[in-house]
């Protein structure tokens, strides 16, 4: 399962780099179900893999201009506080077993592995669905406040499953703040690199990390969201969305019947 689990690393990366987000969405599957990993260490290690490989993509878009810093600001300060305090409180807090009858036990596991599945479903239908209202104009005005509910609710995601949020990031920049879609995902691009990899950092004290495993993943990963950079200029990320939407609505499906009905 190794060989695919690092093909599956190059996927991930290709989607980030293509369309700013989505990726960091199959991370905790793929460390899961193809390398074996523990659920509750996999959050951390999508954490660095996701961050280390938005990083990359961030050079790349930053070099084009194609960040909002004000943006960044606003939105990664409320996250970087929420992951904080969801790695340092609530996680821990979870307790082992939830859940414990005769015949079905909900283990803490299971329950982040659900909750994946849930963000699957919703990211999914976020990547499906149709934009009927395409918005080109840029705002004159930030709304301030929008910016910190949506990063603090991006944060405690982050920090709870290890997702680095660009399913939600990047429908905020461009629907709300009227962002060009370039400039929304190079944004969401630095959002997602500075809360993984800080997110990251708050959870090293936690666990004994396997830095060969890890930095092997991200190699993977990397080549991927070069690929995906490379292909952007020729391709339009968004009329692929749709596709991949549909991949993450059956890995999601799939988790929630592998968790439930297949224990």
């Amino acid at each position: 399962m190794d060989i695919a689990g690092y093909f599956a690393s190059i996927f991930i990366g290709l989607l980030l780099g293509l369309i700013g987000g989505g990726g960091s969405i199959l991370t905790v599957p793929v460390l899961v179900y193809l390398f074996s990993v523990n659920p509750v260490l996999s959050t951390t290690y999508s954490l660095f893999v996701v961050g280390t490989t938005s990083l990359a993509g961030s050079v790349f878009y930053f070099r084009q201009k194609l960040v909002d810093g004000k943006t960044v600001l606003a939105f990664g300060l409320p996250s970087i506080l929420m992951i904080f305090l969801t790695r340092m409180f609530v996680v821990p807090a979870i307790p082992g077993v939830i859940f414990r009858s005769a015949s079905f036990t909900i283990t803490k596991d299971v329950l982040l592995m659900l909750l994946f599945a849930l963000l699957m479903l919703a990211a999914a239908y976020g990547m499906i669905r149709k934009n009927r209202n395409p918005v080109e104009s840029y705002p004159q005005k930030m709304n301030l406040s929008f910016l910190i509910l949506q990063g603090l609710f991006v944060g405690f995601v982050t920090g709870l499953v290890g997702a680095g949020g660009g399913f939600l990031i990047i429908p905020a920049l461009v629907n709300f703040l009227k962002l060009p879609m370039k400039t929304a995902v190079g944004t969401s691009l630095v959002i997602i690199t500075i809360n993984s990899l800080i997110g990251f950092l708050f959870s090293l004290h936690a666990f004994e990390i396997n830095w060969s495993f890890l930095l092997s993943v991200v190699g993977f990963a990397l080549v991927g969201i070069f690929i995906g950079m490379a292909l952007s200029k020729k391709i339009n990320g968004a009329r692929l969305k749709p596709a991949f939407g549909w991949f993450v609505l059956v890995m999601g499906v799939y988790i929630v019947f592998k968790e439930i009905l297949l224990r």
